[in-house]
């Protein structure tokens, strides 16, 4: 019997399409015959993980915990976590990446006929996970290129049940300040959840960055979503979290699959978090590397986002795949972003500094700057 599935699946799902993730470094010198290449596309950290997580992946507990299924309730990563931020374990949700969080949370609150919000430039996910439950977005216009808290409150209407934003935002790399985020959270219905993707957190380091793990405690309808993917630089054992109100977690872990983090990665998580001097060295290597870019771009007459970030975006005048086409000649990986509203731009990772001084001068040979 003829089945068609397109006429059986959610209509939100008809309307997306599968993810298309950069082009690796293998592929790169496959197809191109480059053999130097460098990937500077998605926002991983150069450094890779602690050396004292590379000790564990190399050790022999590692293989002996993957035969076994995992600690479905993560509790020793969750005490962890908990000293660290200062919440307690029953406020967090371990997810599969914080990709998968965000996914949760879609699933819980998010209806046919109800409405998410976020900012126009704002992180694919938000877009993936509201289309996949069939539910209304709301786009709002940035502000500068940043989320514009006003915006956003005047767009909430009875539809709306989650505001999605990310602070710091992706593909931009700005940041809204704490005095800002906390009167906007006090302006949002209590009936409104509002999920404060911050995978970019660990780099800030000005005291105007908020402390949100100090406010679950005042707004029950706050979720923080947290990485291993960028700083800790565990992209590959795909790991994050959410802080949330113990109700609000309670009702995550209802939805998560039991089995959803891995032990390795759990393991490996624990370790790093106990290295975190390791931490601020990633940090101190992102954010002096990212100045030097920065002027660098000014130098050779580049416009750019100013990003607190572990990346910039960058405007390159013509269409930005027109140049990462051409920089891929040159053996470099960048990220073209018209998918985001932004067809004249590039998102560039900050990567070491002989990386960065690589990309710098293919760069301005393919824009023939000097």
């Amino acid at each position: 019997m003829f089945c068609d599935p397109f006429n059986l699946a959610t209509p939100g799902i008809l309307d997306l399409k599968p993810y298309q993730p950069g082009k690796t470094l293998e592929a790169l010198e496959r197809e191109y015959g480059i053999t130097n290449a460098i990937k500077l596309a998605s926002n991983e950290n150069p450094l890779g993980p602690s050396p004292e997580v590379v000790k564990y992946l190399q050790s022999s507990l590692a293989a002996k915990t993957a035969s076994l299924y995992p600690d479905g309730s993560g509790l020793p990563l969750k005490f962890a976590l908990s000293e660290l931020h200062g919440v307690t374990p029953e406020m967090i949700t371990l997810g599969n990446g914080s990709n998968d969080i965000l996914d949760l949370i879609a699933r819980l609150f998010l209806l046919p006929g109800s409405a998410a919000v976020f900012s126009r430039h704002a992180f694919a996910m938000f877009y993936v996970v509201t289309k996949a439950t069939s539910a209304e977005m709301v786009i709002v216009p940035d502000k500068n290129w940043t989320n514009d808290t006003e915006a956003i409150l005047q767009a909430i209407d009875d539809t709306v049940k989650v505001i999605f934003f990310a602070n710091p935002d992706n593909p931009t790399g700005t940041w809204t300040r704490s005095d800002e985020l906390y009167h906007f959270l006090q302006r949002v219905p209590g009936e409104v959840i509002v999920v404060l993707d911050e995978a970019y957190a660990e780099y800030q380091t000005s005291p105007d960055y908020p402390k949100t793990t100090e406010w679950l405690s005042e707004f029950s309808n706050l979720i923080i979503s947290r990485t291993f993917s960028k700083a800790y630089g565990l992209a590959g054992l795909r790991l994050g979290y959410a802080m949330s109100s113990e109700k609000i977690s309670d009702l995550l872990n209802r939805v998560r699959q039991p089995f959803n983090v891995n032990n390795i990665a759990m393991e490996a998580a624990q370790v790093a978090l106990g290295d975190q001097k390791f931490i601020k060295k990633v940090v101190n290597l992102n954010n002096s590397e990212r100045e030097r870019i920065s002027k660098s771009f000014e130098r050779i007459g580049l416009r750019y986002i100013k990003s607190a970030g572990n990346f910039i975006t960058l405007h390159v005048g013509i269409p930005g795949v027109e140049v990462f086409e051409q920089l891929l000649y040159e053996g470099i990986i960048v990220r073209p972003l018209a998918g985001y509203g932004m067809p004249e731009c590039l998102r560039i990772s900050i990567g070491l500094p002989e990386e960065n001084d690589q990309m710098i001068k293919a760069l301005a040979k393919v824009l023939n700057k000097s």
